[in-house]
């Protein structure tokens, strides 16, 4: 009974690590991939707690300060 986890340890150590989604953990997503999957989590939030009004308020003092 002692000995099972010793076996599954090596069992596993050939095999590569797995991220939740996947993929190797060393794999790179492309950024317009990366992109397209955030753009609608973050369109809802805006949508969800009125972040849009937030960001002109910001990006108008932002201007102001800059003398635009």
């Amino acid at each position: 009974m002692a000995d099972t986890a010793a076996r599954t340890a090596v069992r596993t150590r050939g095999r590569g690590a797995f991220t939740p989604s996947g993929g190797r953990p060393s794999s790179r997503r492309h950024p317009l991939v990366a992109t397209a999957m955030v753009l609608p989590l973050a369109a809802f939030l805006v949508v969800a707690f009125g972040g849009w009004e937030a960001v002109v308020t910001h990006a108008s003092s932002v201007g102001v300060m800059l003398g635009r």
